[in-house]
Parts: structure tokens; sequence; C-alpha cells
């Protein structure tokens, strides 16, 4: 077991919802030497409890060692809570944790989708949340075991806390960025969610795959093309060159399954009415036609009926 020697300035962490996402991140602070908590499913925190949490990266295979918690209220005393739950649990999972929530904590929302933040703004102290934006290619291998595929960094909305908390996790080898424009970036990972997760859930394939097919690029072009259309008349300045990025993405992230790929292959919910659903729903409510959006939407809707 490795963990190198805490920094001189050391975070208590909870991570509410610690699925790949927040067993990374978690492990990758807990292996800089703070004081982490995963609050996860039952089956993880027996296996994370005995053997502590398998962090299988392009780096490292270790086992880091932290505590682990199925009870929300393990958030108690925790200046920074990593909040990595799906968009589906975003306000009920919010409801759980505030009233163990430390005066000053830092609710830090690693999600997909856009809205995240202001759902959790309707049920915790609005100073406590600030956004991110969430680059990174993980999966759960098996019980209290995550799989690194590439990349891992973060963009954070400015807060008091927000800088001491970026600080610690550059430390902690997790490259991470404050910026004003949080919203756009959100939107231009959406937009990378919507070109990419519906397609590889559909056909279970890993990103690299996908673009392969004949005809998927010039989907994915219609998908994007939609996404701008309704971002710019919601008024967001969509951050960077998004079709750019998209073109990136299956290189950087080759064998990566989606998490709505992943989530089908389970038998769970998906978030596709967060990615997909959200440009369908405010397209219409805008007068925006998102027609590629909407028949990747159903089809995902469709799966999720069917037996795993």
């Amino acid at each position: 077991m490795t963990n190198p020697r805490p920094p001189h300035s050391m975070f208590k962490v909870a991570v509410m919802g610690a699925g790949a996402v927040g067993c990374y991140y978690g492990g990758m602070l807990a292996r800089a030497g703070h004081d982490v908590t995963l609050i996860a499913r039952p089956q993880h925190v027996q296996a994370i409890t005995r053997d502590g949490l398998h962090m299988q990266t392009r780096s490292f295979d270790e086992q880091v060692r932290l505590s682990a918690s199925s009870d929300p209220g393990a958030v108690r005393g925790a200046p920074l809570v990593l909040f990595c739950v799906k968009s589906t649990d975003t306000e009920a999972a919010g409801a759980l944790i505030r009233p163990h929530l430390a005066p000053d904590a830092l609710v830090l929302c690693l999600q997909n989708g856009v809205d995240n933040a202001d759902r959790l703004r309707a049920v915790l102290p609005q100073h406590a949340v600030a956004a991110a934006v969430v680059y990174v290619a993980t999966e759960m291998a098996g019980a209290g075991h995550v799989r690194h595929h590439g990349r891992g960094e973060l963009v954070i909305e400015p807060s008091p806390a927000s800088a001491a908390v970026a600080q610690a996790l550059i430390a902690a080898g997790v490259p991470t960025d404050i910026s004003d424009n949080v919203r756009g970036a959100l939107w231009a990972k959406l937009i990378l969610n919507c070109a990419y997760n519906a397609v590889s859930a559909i056909t279970q394939l890993p990103y690299g795959q996908t673009v392969a097919g004949e005809g998927v690029p010039g989907l994915m072009r219609d998908v994007v093309a939609e996404c701008l259309a309704v971002a710019r008349a919601e008024g967001v300045q969509v951050a960077g060159d998004v079709y750019a990025a998209v073109d990136k993405l299956a290189a950087s992230m080759p064998s990566q399954l989606s998490s709505t790929a992943q989530d089908l292959a389970r038998g769970k919910p998906t978030e596709i009415d967060y990615l997909n659903g959200l440009i369908v729903q405010r397209g219409a409510a805008l007068g925006v036609a998102t027609p590629a959006n909407r028949v990747l939407w159903a089809l995902v809707k469709l799966m999720e009926r069917k037996p795993a």
C-alpha cells in the first residue's frame, strides 16, 4: 500500500457518490496524504475497508488506503465534499448531506450535465456549492476497483475556497484550473457527451470504434450543430472549439465506454435526460429543432426498458 507523505496543508475530504469519478479523484487526494472518506454502495465499502481502493491507472497500479462508508453523515466535518452522484439523484443526495455539512464546507459538483450545481443550490446553502467540469475516462472494474483510461483535469468555479482546493488537487496530480466561464465549459463538456455517450451506449462500443463507423462522424457533427444552436439561444458562450474537441476525444480515450453505455450494460437508469434529453427539452422551449439529439435520446430511453 503506497501513500506518499502528507502535504503541509491537508484536507479532510468526503466523496458523496463514490463511483468511478469519485473514486478516482478521492483516491488521488488520499494518495497525496489527505484524509478521504468515500461514501459509496455497500459492496464497494466492504472491499475498500478490507483491501483499500484498488487504483489502476496509466502511471500506477496500487491499493490506496482510505476510509469508506455508506452513511451520508460521513461528510461531517469535511471542508471539501466532492459531489459525484448521478444527475437523477442530485436533489435527494443534497438533502441527505445537508444536516451534516460543516458551515464552511465547499461542495464541488463533479457531475455530468450543465444544471446540477444550480439544482444543488436549491437544497444546500448557495455559497457552499461550486460547479466543476470533469474531463476523465474511468470505470469501476469491480468492487473497490477503479480503472483509469485517460485524462483527469478539472475546471472549477471561483469561490472563497477554490484556490486552496485547486492547489491541493494540483499537488495530488490532478490538473486543475479556475475559470469565470464554467457555464461555457460545462456546455462544451455537455456537447462532447451528447456526441459520444448515446452512440457508445447504443452500440456498446468504445469511442475509438464508434468514430470509425460509417456515417457516425457526420451524425456527431449534426448533434454538435444542434447543441450549439440551443446554446446560442440560451445565451451561453460555449468555451473552446467544440468541433475540434469532439474530433480529438476518441484519440485521447479510444478504449473508453461512455458512462451511459456502462449504465445500460448494468441495467441501471442513465443520465440521458440530462444530456441529449436536455438539448431536446431546451430546444423545444426555445424553438430550435434537434432531430439528431431526439433520435439518440429516444433510442437510449427505449433501451433503458430492455432487461440487462
